[in-house]
């Protein structure tokens, strides 16, 4: 299997569990690696037949639009499973670091989601 992989896009998204912590947007980095065969991509040099990463990282920028959560755990399967769905990769892993403990360099939580196509 074949990887993508977007590294630490910055995003700022209403996140955590006191209310306080929420009200304002905090600076997120989140990566997601995509996995997928896209050998007949390259074959065919056709970015119909892959994963569109710069798609998939626009539509990460917008996730958070109008929308909190209390845990990174949530947002990480939501994102998770949501990327997949869109745009159809196998397998989905998705990674957010948070900077809120400060003796810390971040707190950050992993999730890997197999996509499941419907018939």
């Amino acid at each position: 299997m074949d990887t993508i992989l977007i590294r630490d896009l910055e995003v700022f998204y209403h996140v955590g569990v006191p209310e306080a912590e929420r009200a304002r947007a905090q600076r997120l980095l989140i990566s997601v690696e995509m996995i997928q065969d896209f050998s007949k991509a390259a074959a065919m040099d056709d970015l119909r037949e892959t994963v569109d990463y710069f798609a998939v990282s626009r539509r990460v920028l917008h996730w958070g639009e109008g929308r909190s959560w209390q845990l990174i755990e949530t947002l990480a399967v939501e994102l998770a499973a949501g990327i997949g769905r869109e745009f159809g990769a196998e397998r989905v892993t998705v990674e957010i670091r948070k900077f809120i403990i400060a003796e810390a360099l971040y707190v950050s939580v992993r999730t890997t989601r197999p996509v499941v196509s419907t018939p």
